[in-house]
């Protein structure tokens, strides 16, 4: 668990933060660059994404992504990727004394990429294939829709990965060029933390600078325009199991409020003592697998419910979820609930700060995004500072804004759903 950090600036305009924790055997390093998803417009759909994967495929120094693989993990270390909507991450964890070799295989790949001609037909055929397996599984579909709802025509709304028609349109040029735009030093945050020397890894983290370093090119997200209305979108699929989310527009992660709205989250649908669950699932019977879940970004977020649930109950199950939603801006939660809510939000928090790579993320994704760092003790005692009018007043300021609900299922019609919500 972090107790100190430091922030170092580097050359070029990019930001080192890191944690010593002496008492670790691994060290993980984090790059992190702003812009993701969010940033394409629909012609260059997914192309964050496609550049991540090709970014694996092999550099100059290490052709293919087998020499990548070799270098970490036959140190044993790991190491991987992600693209999210507003940031793109690589990372490594390894033995803390092949730290160095860590930072300089990250460096290769963001700078060092062959984006070979061959490699890209390749993994374009990759990346359709998995927007292909992602339309058959439901619970993912079903988020993806409703993510279309909350955020109607803006990137947002969109697939990280994309769509087949974008994907399938993208040139090698296309990914040159955005690639050229957005990994530049000023967007990025180099992350480090474990058993580390810190003067050391400032060096190291120096040394692999090589990106350009002005910004120019990156560009500026939109934000969405307001929601006017509640929405109800059903695709009809012959499962066994109709598949459910709903929910409305919520808060940036910029926003005091945040901590309100997570022990709102939590209360509502997380964990087995959640209401969702103890009421639809244990009390009702209406469905096996319901639970709740936000989604900050920097200028909006939302927070929704899923219903895994038989067909014939699907619109009772919708019914008793919205019901307590309404509850949280009808009454205060009790001293209990909110406490056992705090416990759980405090306890999570620690728990996923026990390694390296939690802490190196941790650190990083605060100084990216938030521009600065809160400690764990700080973070701490702002959900503490959180009261149950607090809750009741961000549940009120949730439901001031229109419903939306995305169903996949043996449904031909979607009069009762449009009913539940006054669509």
């Amino acid at each position: 668990m972090p107790t100190s950090h430091r922030v170092h600036p580097l050359p070029g305009g990019a930001r080192l933060v890191l944690e010593s924790m002496p008492e670790r055997h691994s060290t993980s390093v984090v790059l992190m660059f702003a812009g993701g998803s969010r940033l394409e417009d629909d012609r260059l759909g997914g192309v964050s994404h496609f550049i991540e994967h090709l970014y694996f495929k092999g550099t100059r120094r290490r052709p293919s992504s087998k020499e990548i693989a070799d270098a970490i993990e036959g140190v044993g270390g790991f190491i991987n990727a992600s693209t999210d909507k507003e940031l793109t991450a690589y990372w490594a964890r390894v033995p803390s004394e092949h730290m160095g070799l860590g930072l300089d295989v990250l460096f290769d790949i963001v700078a060092n990429s062959k984006l070979d001609p061959e490699d890209v037909e390749k993994e374009r055929m990759v990346i359709l294939d998995e927007l292909r397996m992602y339309q058959d599984q439901q619970q993912e579909l079903v988020q993806n829709l409703f993510e279309e709802l909350v955020w109607p025509g803006h990137p947002l709304g969109r697939d990280i990965a994309g769509t087949e028609a974008s994907v399938s349109r993208l040139t090698r040029d296309d990914i040159l060029e955005y690639a050229d735009a957005h990994y530049r030093l000023p967007n990025m945050v180099v992350g480090a933390a474990g058993s580390l020397d810190v003067e050391e890894t400032i060096d190291l983290v120096a040394r692999g600078l090589s990106l350009h370093a002005d910004a120019d090119g990156a560009g500026s997200a939109a934000a969405p325009l307001p929601l006017e209305s509640p929405r109800v979108l059903v695709r009809r699929r012959d499962t066994e199991q109709a598949h459910v989310c709903l929910g409305a527009r919520a808060l940036s992660y910029m926003d005091p409020d945040r901590y309100a709205l997570d022990l709102l989250n939590t209360v509502l649908g997380e964990g087995m003592s959640s209401r969702l669950f103890l009421n639809i699932r244990e009390r009702l019977g209406l469905a096996y697998d319901v639970h709740s879940f936000t989604q900050k970004h920097r200028d909006t977020g939302y927070i929704g419910m899923y219903i895994g649930v038989e067909p014939k109950k699907a619109s009772d199950a919708v019914n008793a979820a919205i019901a307590e939603l309404r509850g949280l801006g009808e009454t205060e939660v009790s001293n209990e609930e909110l406490t056992r809510a705090k416990e759980f939000t405090k306890g999570r928090l620690r728990l996923e700060l026990e390694t390296t790579n939690g802490v190196a993320f941790w650190l990083t994704y605060q100084q990216l995004l938030l521009g600065a760092i809160k400690t764990i003790d700080e973070e701490l005692a702002l959900v503490d500072a959180v009261s149950a009018e607090d809750v009741q007043r961000v549940a009120k300021q949730v439901l001031s804004g229109p419903l939306q609900m995305a169903v996949v299922g043996p449904f031909p019609r979607d009069s009762a759903f449009r009913l539940a919500i006054g669509a």
